[in-house]
């Protein structure tokens, strides 16, 4: 995630308020930094400060309501002057606690510092003391003009000649060449009633709970009209079909077969292998893994055990998920392996050898070269080389041989019979009105339409540093989007098979999988639209290519979830059919 945390030169004292500190005066700004200052000004670079494992809070007033950031920006352009926040009003909200024991467990009143400051003991003796605690850092940067002159004979953490006054609505610190800047401080200990265990509620406080519950109320709407044409499907259309089918005489039956139409005439056909069955197999295989991880990682993080309290533990977490179910994935590509192939399992190995390397390469290539770019702009979201060692590691050493136990357990379990003979020959397929494609792109406009609203919160999370933590809702939502994706898949699956199309494997896959070509779209859109501040073809390029990551990982989910539901949709209405 790019986070190295470092420790500042801000220095606190625990409960000693303090004002006009200086912190210290830069030397004259060279061409070469000054260029560079206003190019992370113009890049909207932020600082993000961490006290006792909380990041810095600043609040803005935007009409009737605050709007709530981490951090606060480098500095502002106003017009072609680029000024500098060179002041910052820190306020410390702190807990008392009289008994110095749960004081002492809690970490407080001692050097509980992530990086940002250290506060110091209250007082000499911690077991006679009351207990503080840090439950909530604020800062409000502001720019002011110091005299370069006052600050010579102050030393670091003096007081600062004149008297400062931090006004957040007005800039005067504006960065010329061959000028220093000096740097100040101030900082005040408030005390709260907020209790330790409630401290991130500032940072979690759900915004736009309106807008979830639209988006939430948009997805039942989209299910409601999708299964309503699923039921239509099921209990009218087939039923209705196969209870006439099932009433005549075998004479009957043999004439009605010279007038079926529709589905009915593809019954020797429809279970025909697939092209590529080798390929599907790996693509439902890896799809399984990732929507497994993508479930569990949502639900521990929905029930609060990833708090944002500890850093990284997400990314974390779905790693740690996405190993232990190459089980899963091993099983499941080369149980359908073994379906496509009527019970034959040989070559299960080479399948799972495959599921284990065919999402984890994308995924390798596509970060290896984002890698190569952010090393060469030395930007400090690049991941050390021995960090890549150890990912490869836990892929050969993890993933790898746990999806060829899934395998083997999948070669040994009984394969799906299906209910129908396969022809020799293949049947024709007739001329279609309109290219089945077509249908199959457009499909991923309804799993999209469940989806869009809640993308949204998740960009600005990361791309804009927002604390997401609506897992509840995304949970809620994810569900929505399984159910909508099966049901699309299915209705395609019926639509294809009524006129007379039997190759229908692929296209349950990509009918639902459609919707990742609409969330890269959207992402573009995003791009240029909320990110214009994003500058460069570096930024732009990591950004694409982190977007298509993503991507690629939704569509073998969605995709996966579609051509299970079609396979269970197609195995159950052929197996209704008497046929010889």
């Amino acid at each position: 995630m790019g986070d190295r945390i470092e420790s500042s030169p801000y220095r606190f004292k625990m409960h000693a308020n303090e004002s006009d500190v200086l912190l210290c005066r830069s030397p004259p700004l060279s061409p070469p930094d000054f260029a560079l200052l206003k190019r992370r000004i113009d890049e909207m670079y932020q600082v993000n400060l961490i006290l006792d494992n909380l990041p810095a809070i600043r609040y803005t007033r935007k009409d009737d309501y605050f709007l709530r950031w981490t951090g606060y920006p480098v500095g502002i352009r106003v017009g072609v002057d680029y000024y500098v926040f060179n002041h910052l009003q820190f306020t410390v909200l702190v807990h008392r606690y009289e008994d110095p024991n749960v004081a002492r467990v809690m970490g407080a009143a001692a050097d509980a510092s992530d990086g940002a400051a250290v506060p110091a003991n209250a007082g000499k003796d911690a077991s006679a003391a009351p207990g503080w605690m840090v439950v909530g850092f604020e800062v409000v940067p502001c720019s002011i003009k110091h005299n370069p002159e006052d600050a010579r004979a102050v030393k670091m953490y003096g007081r600062f000649p004149s008297k400062i006054k931090c006004d957040p609505s007005t800039v005067s610190m504006s960065i010329k060449e061959n000028e220093p800047i000096v740097y100040t401080y101030e900082v005040s200990f408030v005390e709260s009633d907020i209790k330790w265990p409630s401290r991130w509620d500032a940072y979690l406080k759900m915004e736009g709970a309106k807008v979830h519950w639209f988006s939430i109320l948009n997805s039942l709407m989209v299910i409601a009209f999708l299964a309503g044409i699923v039921f239509v499907i099921l209990l009218r259309t087939v039923r209705r079909d196969l209870t006439r089918y099932e009433e005549l005489d075998s004479e009957a039956q043999a004439q009605m077969n010279e007038e079926l139409s529709g589905w009915k005439l593809v019954v020797s056909d429809v279970f025909r292998a697939p092209s590529n069955p080798m390929l599907l197999c790996m693509m439902v295989g890896d799809g399984v893994q990732i929507l497994g991880m993508a479930v569990v990682t949502i639900l521990f993080a929905a029930l609060g055990f990833m708090s944002p309290a500890s850093r990284g533990t997400l990314i974390t977490g779905m790693l740690f998920f996405y190993l232990v179910l190459g089980i899963l994935a091993g099983y499941a590509s080369v149980r359908v392996w073994k379906t496509i192939r009527c019970g034959d399992h040989s070559g299960w190995v080479g399948v799972s050898w495959r599921t284990a390397c065919f999402f984890p390469g994308i995924a390798f290539l596509i970060l290896t070269t984002l890698n190569f770019l952010l090393w060469g702009s030395q930007s400090t979201g690049a991941i050390p080389f021995s960090l890549f060692v150890v990912l490869i590691l836990l892929w050969f050493c993890i993933s790898v041989p746990l999806t060829l136990v899934g395998g083997f357990l999948g070669a040994k379990a009984p394969h799906i019979e299906y209910p129908v003979r396969t022809n020799q020959i293949p049947r024709e397929i007739p001329a279609q009105k309109y290219p089945s494609w077509l249908l199959v792109l457009g499909a991923g406009t309804l799993p999209f339409g469940t989806l869009f609203i809640e993308l949204f919160f998740i960009m600005s999370s990361i791309w804009m540093g927002r604390v997401y933590y609506v897992f509840g809702f995304l949970f809620i939502v994810m569900l929505l989007l399984v159910i909508v994706c099966a049901e699309v898949s299915l209705v395609l699956t019926y639509m294809h098979l009524c006129v007379e199309d039997w190759k229908w494997w692929w296209k349950s896959f990509f009918s639902s999988g459609s919707v990742a070509i609409y969330i890269f779209l959207y992402s573009i859109n995003y791009l240029v639209f909320d990110l214009k501040s994003l500058s460069g073809p570096v930024s732009a390029t990591l950004y694409l290519g982190y977007s298509l990551f993503m991507v690629i990982a939704i569509m073998l989910a969605t995709g996966t979830v579609g051509f299970i539901s079609s396979f269970c949709f197609v195995h159950y209405l052929f197996s209704s059919v008497k046929a010889d």
